[in-house]
């Protein structure tokens, strides 16, 4: 199979839209850690009301089947289901931690928020170099996510003008955006971009965000493994997965 830099040549791609968590930021650890907190905690209280046991969470298979690449609250909803568990979807206005939705998702957030502000943020050396390099010879980037921290963790990472385009969980919200597997966020992504679909290649290491660059129909989608996803990245339809990003040619 040909590699990276081959591919962006010979499909003549214009433009790279990027995910942020696991591609641009190692933030899906700090993710992972963040869910885990909140579910078990949950799972826990509700085993007692159940006078049942569930299944804590897994920071590996739970995560990349349930929750990564997704907005907060579909992935509270998505992972709650695994469990066989369902609780009322709440509001806006509901406290961290209240036993709904929306609830669960601000509380993961919370958790989130409090362990970027200890570990602060890393960033992948390999995928800087690479954007840089593709960025200095004239291709546009867009840096999408499903998180609405995407602009602060952004900017911790010094990245702010690596990227042309942003568009977020926050964003999302204010477009009302489907989240992936559907296309919305990258096509909206190559709509800022001034590019079409069969002109950008798309970097995701979610299984949602490959099925989500396949549905828009892009040019090129690259599955970013960073620990053992290939199988599912493959399955969902990437073009070819990479474990880091080439020397830049």
């Amino acid at each position: 199979m040909s590699n990276l830099n081959t591919l962006v040549k010979e499909k003549n791609i214009k433009a790279l839209i990027l995910d942020m968590d696991g591609v641009i930021t190692k933030t899906a650890v700090v993710h992972a850690e963040a869910w885990k907190k909140m579910t078990d905690n949950f799972l826990k209280k509700r085993g007692a009301q159940d006078n049942k046991v569930y299944k804590p969470f897994d920071v590996e298979e739970d995560y990349r089947m349930h929750v990564d690449g997704m907005p907060r609250y579909d992935g509270v909803r998505n992972f709650l289901a695994s469990r066989g568990i369902t609780i009322p979807e709440g509001n806006q206005n509901d406290d961290d931690g209240k036993e709904t939705i929306v609830g669960l998702g601000n509380l993961k957030n919370l958790y989130f928020q409090e362990l970027l502000k200890q570990n602060g943020v890393v960033v992948f050396d390999d995928t800087i170099a690479w954007v840089k390099a593709l960025k200095e010879k004239g291709y546009k980037t867009a840096v999408i996510s499903s998180s609405k921290n995407c602009f602060d963790i952004i900017r911790r990472a010094g990245l702010e003008r690596l990227f042309e385009v942003r568009v977020d969980g926050l964003v999302s919200a204010e477009l009302k955006l489907k989240g992936k597997p559907e296309p919305d966020i990258f096509l909206e992504a190559a709509r800022r971009l001034g590019v079409k679909p069969e002109e950008a290649a798309i970097f995701e290491d979610a299984w949602a965000g490959v099925a989500a660059g396949k549905a828009g129909n892009f040019a090129l989608v690259v599955g970013v493994d960073r620990g053992n996803n290939k199988q599912l990245l493959e399955e969902n339809g990437a073009d070819i997965v990479i474990n880091k990003f080439p020397k830049p040619e």
